[in-house]
């Protein structure tokens, strides 16, 4: 059984799982009634952070501390690989198959590999060759057409979700490697790192002034519930990934793939065909694996 110094962190991880395994609907709701996905991510997180702003004058603070030793321009590549992180993973969910998209952002074990070995210099053990096949065998699986010569996403949803993916990885390589910065540096560094990258995605949309006018007193609504539980969310992955080990945090993350499933199974009526199983089969076991990847490191 967990220790009781486990138990919130723990519960922080499945909680922050269970919210983004069904975030897609929220988010396909909003659309569906006229709000699309960049506007709804761009005011979400931006009441996220009006939310978390009791912890601004702090977290600039710190950063103006800390900027002398370099972690300053850590903190740029994490806003800026956490900010596309989220939008790009919104994106891909409103306009692709749900648990594809998911599957296709969980093969971020084997970009976390590549990651790491440019900006951090670690080496692979054994398992680290294991998490590629694993990794590239479900993508493999899942994507093969013959007909379509190269095993490769579908359609540009899948492409966002993806780099959406490789995005994720990325942040979570520079988070480990700003290890001075706080929690709350980092929760309002994904946070505004959202709001900065969907700006200008919503300028070129157009039409801003039209599209907020039309934003109904229900969807106001439902778009504050959501900046709350994402800033919630945000502050509570953090401090689970501050207090748990990564091996740990990534297999406990992996219950988002189950409340995916589910959600869009039973919400959006979409079905998985025996070789996106399989290939989620491969994906999933990369994941567990990835946590072993340095075990082994001198």
């Amino acid at each position: 059984m967990p220790s009781k110094q486990n138990v919130l962190p723990i519960a922080s991880v499945l909680i922050g799982a269970l919210v983004w395994g069904l975030m897609w609907y929220p988010f396909r709701v909003l659309h569906d009634g006229g709000v699309s996905g960049p506007l709804a991510t761009l005011i979400t997180y931006l009441l996220a952070l009006l939310c978390g702003a009791f912890m601004l004058p702090r977290v600039w603070n710190e950063l103006r501390q800390n900027n002398k030793n370099g972690v300053g321009w850590w903190a740029v590549g994490l806003v800026l690989s956490s900010g596309w992180s989220n939008i790009g993973y919104v994106l891909a969910i409103l306009h692709g198959e749900v648990m594809r998209v998911v599957l296709l952002f969980y093969l971020a074990p084997l970009w976390t590999i590549l990651f790491s070995y440019w900006l951090l210099d670690e080496r692979l053990n054994r398992y680290g060759y294991l998490v590629i096949a694993l990794s590239l065998g479900g993508a493999v699986v899942m994507l093969w057409k013959p007909q379509l010569g190269l095993p490769l996403p579908n359609n540009l949803a899948e492409w966002i979700g993806l780099s959406a993916g490789m995005s994720f990885a990325l942040s979570n390589v520079v988070s480990r490697r700003a290890a001075h910065l706080s929690v709350e540096a980092k929760s309002c560094s994904v946070l505004l790192g959202t709001v900065l990258l969907t700006v200008p995605l919503f300028w070129w949309q157009g039409g801003m002034s039209n599209q907020l006018l039309a934003i109904n007193a229900q969807a106001w609504l439902l778009l504050f519930l959501l900046g709350i539980v994402l800033c919630a969310t945000s502050f509570a992955v953090q401090y689970a990934l501050a207090h748990l080990p990564s091996n740990r945090a990534i297999i406990l993350f992996l219950f988002e793939l189950v409340v995916a499933a589910a959600s869009s199974y039973f919400l959006a009526d979409e079905a998985m065909r025996l070789r996106d199983w399989l290939g989620a089969a491969l994906i999933i076991s990369a994941s567990l694996l990835s946590g072993k990847l340095y075990s082994e490191s001198k």
